[in-house]
């Protein structure tokens, strides 16, 4: 059986790394994995949208509308824009932090309102104040690892395969930050 799981956020809030600590650490399980970025105007804050598919055999990387287990939101318009993506009874994980797109900094639209609580009306949300945690594990950065850490906690890959994972991915200088952010993640 394949997981299709997606990560959306904007660009500079690290979901490539998480895409790869997810990759490396279903690859270390044993599953057949693909991986497709998309990156909008990622170095504009525009939208990166990752795809993660694992199982005994995938053929292709691309999770199209309806067929994604899991969504991964790093922040809220990007989470709405991706809902359409989650299948019936899938779950979405999604940070409560807002980031203004460029239409809403020149003043040509406004950002819409109570976007999590509507998404919680129609799919299974667990809304995570992910910046919070960040900075309580020593670095506002880690926003992508405290969410990969809730996600990990739903998934039946043991805890101490994550964090071998993570200490072979992310960098020495901050992996004592990001171990305390997956852990805030994992036992929220």
């Amino acid at each position: 059986m394949t997981k299709n799981i997606m990560i959306v956020g904007v660009g500079g809030q690290g979901t490539l790394l998480a895409s790869r600590i997810l990759g490396n650490t279903v690859i270390n399980e044993g599953y057949d994995v693909k991986v497709s970025e998309v990156h909008g105007m990622s170095q504009r804050g525009g939208s990166v949208v990752t795809y993660v598919k694992y199982g005994d055999a995938v053929y292709s990387p691309i999770i199209d509308r309806g067929e994604a287990d899991i969504i991964l939101a790093f922040e809220q318009l990007e989470a709405m824009r991706a809902l359409p993506y989650l299948k019936k009874g899938g779950k979405m994980i999604a940070n409560n932090q807002k980031i203004n797109p460029m239409p809403v900094i020149i003043g040509a639209a406004e950002y819409p309102e109570n976007i999590l609580d509507k998404i919680a009306k129609e799919v299974d949300l667990t809304a995570v104040d992910a910046l919070s945690l960040a900075e309580q594990a020593g670095n506002f950065k880690a926003v992508n690892v405290v969410l990969i850490g809730v996600m990990a906690k739903s998934t039946d890959i043991p805890y101490e395969n994550w964090i071998e994972t993570i200490k072979t991915t992310v960098p020495p200088k901050f992996l004592d930050v990001n171990l305390k952010a997956f852990d805030l993640g994992y036992n929220l």
